[in-house]
């Protein structure tokens, strides 16, 4: 609780000496003076109370309505959720070379466990998913509803798309296409990938990442898998694995990240996909201006009114059984 004009109390000082010095008078009158003995027995409850309720109910009431007059509120403050950040499309390769362990558990769940960790740091921000392999298509709209994208990362499946490839350069198009109508004053897109496009419409994906670029769009690269033969799950027992070698295009991917005035990185463990994606979560923070919702609730009434009810009640004792003591 605190109080509009605190100043007020500054009239329980007098109030507080008077109210004293009033006291006293009266025990010194009544306890020291000798009265005859009949007369103090006479003097009963219902005299004293006759007496004394009136200076009490007044000396209640005044404090009551200086409390009143103090303006007393209750202040709670709250932030208001920022209603402008970043939009960021996240481009998540399904093909199935991404079942590499060579990243633990595999190359995608890793992809998805850290994709989610880097969700719960934007707050603020708008966030979508696209996946691609052989095609390329939109999972998840832009949203400020994480805990939909995060459902949406956790349906992402080695081979989803139907269509075996890594169509790179169809998967940055389809990311602009919707980056391009967002009025966000920062757009960015975070592409991962274990491979080298060789798939869908757009062949070049650094043509793509140029139409990216013309609309403002930074796109970061992520490379992901070990430098080397890699093995795969088969599924089948009796070889239950295939080598797989190394087709990362990574010369392709910093083109593109270069292009569009952002950066790449190599991810060849899970451990150092995290540190990327915090990475770029500090490179590319929210700023936006922190406000607050101040709301006020005035606590006056709950002084003023029993002091009015206290007044109404003096007003009827001296009217009724004041006047009836003898």
């Amino acid at each position: 609780m605190s109080f509009k004009n605190p100043y007020f109390f500054l009239l329980l000082i007098p109030l507080l000496i008077a109210a004293v010095y009033v006291s006293k008078n009266y025990h010194r009158v009544f306890f020291k003076t000798n009265f005859p003995i009949e007369l103090k027995k006479n003097y009963t409850i219902r005299v004293f109370l006759a007496d004394a309720l009136p200076y009490y109910l007044k000396l209640i009431i005044m404090v009551l309505i200086i409390i009143a007059l103090a303006r007393p509120q209750k202040i709670l403050k709250g932030e208001i959720p920022p209603t402008e950040g970043i939009d960021i499309m996240m481009v998540i390769d399904t093909s199935l070379s991404m079942a590499a362990v060579d990243v633990i558990p595999s190359r995608l769940e890793a992809a998805k466990t850290n994709a989610k960790e880097f969700v719960s740091k934007r707050m603020s921000d708008r966030i979508g998913i696209v996946v691609f392999g052989g095609v390329a298509y939109l999972s998840c709209p832009l949203t400020m509803d994480h805990s939909a994208v995060t459902a949406f990362i956790d349906r992402i499946q080695l081979g989803m798309t139907k269509s075996d490839g890594t169509a790179i350069g169809d998967a940055i198009l389809v990311a602009t296409n919707h980056l391009k109508k967002s009025k966000a004053k920062s757009r960015i897109m975070v592409l991962l990938t274990d491979g080298r496009s060789n798939a869908g419409v757009v062949q070049d994906p650094v043509t793509a990442a140029k139409l990216s670029s013309e609309f403002g769009i930074k796109i970061y690269t992520i490379g992901i898998g070990g430098k080397g033969p890699s093995k795969v799950p088969t599924g089948d027992p009796s070889m239950p694995y295939t080598v797989m070698e190394d087709d990362l295009n990574e010369a392709q991917l910093m083109e593109i990240a270069k292009i569009t005035q952002a950066q790449y990185f190599r991810a060849t463990t899970s451990k150092e996909m995290s540190e990327i994606y915090s990475e770029i979560d500090r490179l590319e923070k929210t700023k936006f201006e922190v406000k607050y919702n101040v709301q006020i609730t005035e606590l006056y009434n709950k002084f003023l009114i029993p002091a009015i009810i206290l007044l109404v009640l003096l007003i009827i004792l001296q009217k009724t059984f004041i006047l009836t003591v003898p």
